[in-house]
């Protein structure tokens, strides 16, 4: 790989500008300047250096984000603002991206990364991939018999349409709202809350808690983010099989 697309890819710039900082000799490569933007490197045996400083090579990013209200998932929006907007401290920012997506309404686990394979893997139906919500409906739903609903989903009339199977476990139930957790399969817009319409019991709060073997760090205050550990990595590539 060429010595400026490393540097560029690593977040220090344009190519116009890394090109400058190797120009002014700062940048070394296994311990000797090196002033030549297209000299080649192994990025995963050379050590580069800028200003004495190693910088550490990964050839994707991945962050876990806990998404708050009135952000739309996106990387631009002509009207509101995205989630990528939480990102623009980074310097790989360009290279960022949210997988799926959350409703500017609903909070919760948004993974951002730069790996279009993983992503695709995690938003493509094929995969059947688990997303469980933490919700809150109006009313009573212990009338309710959910479990017919895990073999063979529900017809929304409006949109004539069967969801897939879904499951719902009810953590409180009152008079005047239920807590629940809901797990789905499909990412169709504003599934949930069709659901929950269907069955004549309406959403007000909405908050998505796990993604396949991921869930959301407790940690993480609303609009905060991490970078994901390598045995996270590795967990969501076995379950999507990469």
């Amino acid at each position: 790989m060429r010595l400026d697309k490393f540097l560029v890819n690593q977040g220090f710039g344009s190519r116009k500008e890394v090109q400058k900082l190797i120009k002014a000799g700062i940048v070394y490569v296994n311990d000797v300047p090196v002033k030549d933007p297209s000299f080649h490197i192994d990025p995963n045996t050379d050590v580069v250096e800028i200003e004495g400083q190693e910088v550490e090579y990964k050839e994707n990013y991945y962050f876990m984000l806990n998404k708050p209200k009135g952000y739309i998932t996106a990387t631009y929006d002509e009207n509101y603002p995205t989630v990528m907007d939480l990102f623009s401290a980074e310097p790989i920012v360009n290279k960022l991206f949210p997988i799926g997506r959350l409703d500017i309404d609903t909070e919760g686990l948004l993974i951002i990364t730069s790996d279009g394979v993983l992503a695709h893997r995690l938003s493509h139906p094929k995969w059947n991939v688990e997303k469980e919500y933490f919700v809150i409906v109006e009313g009573d739903v212990s009338d309710i018999d959910f479990s017919k609903y895990e073999k063979e989903g529900i017809y929304l009339k409006k949109d004539k349409y069967k969801t897939k199977p879904f499951r719902v476990k009810i953590l409180k139930t009152s008079f005047e709202e239920s807590e629940l957790l809901i797990t789905i399969t499909e990412g169709k817009y504003h599934i949930i809350k069709k659901i929950m319409s269907a069955l004549d019991h309406e959403v007000k709060y909405l908050k998505r808690v796990r993604i396949g073997p991921l869930t959301l760090d407790e940690d993480l205050d609303v609009g905060e983010y991490r970078e994901l550990t390598e045995e996270e990595i590795e967990l969501l590539k076995r379950y999507v099989r990469m």
